[in-house]
């Protein structure tokens, strides 16, 4: 007990001293039975609604659904669906994602002794490893957003408290931290744990926002609510979505909404909102979602404009806060931090993000470049491998560093989807190190 009360006690002292801030009508019966193809589209007349025109941007859509969703049926997780797993980790914070195919990622033959969080965000996921991994002897936390991440602490405690009373022992520890300096924090625990021939058992990285911070309007993440140009995920950085919109050259403004949020219409926008410093400028969320508004004719309706406007939200989101970088060079930096056998996971929400994980990944285990690899799935199929320890996936990459455990990235099954439509773009991908 006097053992359990020193680690309980170690971890508080280790938390950071930084002081947080506050953060229709119903569709009609056709008359006469249709025999659809295996790929058509509904027809429109049912609706009541005009068929679009060959070639259009509706008709072009229609005619890709199928094709999507048979896409989504090919990586959407298989595992049966455990509400009350998702029920007592989710609470009014966050609900993770894809938590049932995160801990099979981990659940594997060799002891996880040492975990890493690099975005601890309320801890949903750590609490489900640690009550998954009750051999686990060590635990660091990290995450760039203070308010965040004192949520979490308090969640950390309240189990450690628990543990504490069991008679568990684990080591934890948090920093106010961004995922790229995992390194630094590994080596300020234990110097041994930065380099590969001791490393950690696991990490996990999430990198989508969570509910909390999407929900404050004071942070300007919302397309839906009024609040300040900051989109900052570290509250000490300086750069701000305004400074972008209201002072940086034409060119690059529109070079982050076409290379970052992937908006077909980026020149337009691009002129507008430079137009708009004419008038004063831009200076709230509020501002930009009614420029959009009035400025998006292509794609009429609300469901146009708020697709337009999430675009180019992620678009300034990913500028001010240099993710795409960041990303690329912490899965090199995790690797790195891995022991042998050890495993990395990263949950992804959009596609430039998946581009980069697949991309590295395939080049974390080759040693270099893909060799184009990411580019074509089938090129990477390799003899299924039927493994009675993981049969949540069924293909796998090897190389000679290591092993990509997700050929295909696994996605959310349905009943997930349904308790939580914002997990519906989430991608897992784990690679483990040779």
């Amino acid at each position: 007990m006097a053992a359990a009360r020193r680690l309980f006690s170690f971890h508080l002292a280790l938390r950071p001293r930084e002081p947080a801030r506050p953060l229709a009508t119903a569709a009609t019966a056709v008359a006469v039975p249709h025999r659809r193809g295996k790929h058509d589209a509904v027809a429109c007349k049912a609706t009541g609604k005009p068929k679009p025109k060959a070639g259009s941007k509706g008709g072009e859509q229609l005619r890709r659904r199928p094709l999507e969703e048979h896409l989504k049926r090919r990586t959407r997780s298989a595992a049966a669906f455990d509400a009350d797993l998702y029920g007592h980790h989710g609470h009014a914070h966050h609900v993770p994602v894809l938590l049932g195919e995160v801990l099979a990622a981990f659940r594997r033959p060799r002891p996880l002794r040492s975990f890493v969080d690099c975005t601890l965000g309320a801890a949903g996921h750590s609490l489900a490893m640690m009550e998954a991994h009750p051999e686990m002897e060590l635990y660091v936390g990290m995450d760039v957003d203070p308010t965040a991440l004192e949520i979490g602490c308090g969640h950390i405690e309240a189990f450690l408290a628990s543990r504490e009373s069991n008679g568990g022992e684990l080591c934890a520890y948090t920093h106010i931290k961004n995922f790229k300096y995992i390194k630094q924090v590994l080596g300020s625990v234990d110097e041994r744990l930065a380099v590969g021939s001791s490393g950690v058992d696991g990490i996990l990285i999430d990198l989508g926002m969570s509910s909390m911070q999407v929900n404050r309007s004071n942070r300007g993440f919302s397309v839906l609510q009024d609040g300040p140009l900051d989109m900052r995920m570290d509250p000490k950085a300086t750069l701000r979505a305004e400074d972008i919109l209201n002072s940086w050259p034409e060119l690059e403004v529109g070079r982050i909404l076409r290379d970052y949020g992937e908006e077909s219409n980026w020149q337009f926008l691009q002129k507008q909102i430079v137009k708009a410093r004419e008038m004063g400028g831009l200076h709230s969320t509020g501002d930009l979602v009614k420029l959009i508004q009035r400025k998006c004719t292509i794609s009429k309706g609300r469901q146009g404009w708020i697709k337009t406007a999430t675009r180019v939200f992620q678009a300034l989101r990913i500028a001010v806060n240099d993710e795409l970088q960041v990303l690329e060079d912490s899965l090199h930096s995790s690797f790195d931090c891995l022991a042998t056998g050890g495993c990395l996971a990263v949950i992804s929400f959009h596609s430039l993000e998946d581009r980069i994980v697949k991309k590295t990944f395939l080049e974390l285990i080759h040693g270099g470049e893909a060799d184009g690899e990411e580019d074509d799935d089938d090129d990477l199929t390799l003899p299924d491998i039927d493994d009675e320890d993981e049969p949540w996936f069924s293909q796998r990459v090897q190389g000679s560093n290591g092993i990509v455990l997700t050929k295909r990235p696994m996605t959310p099954s349905q009943e997930e989807e349904k308790l939580n439509q914002r997990c519906r773009s989430a991608k897992l991908r784990v690679i483990r190190k040779a």
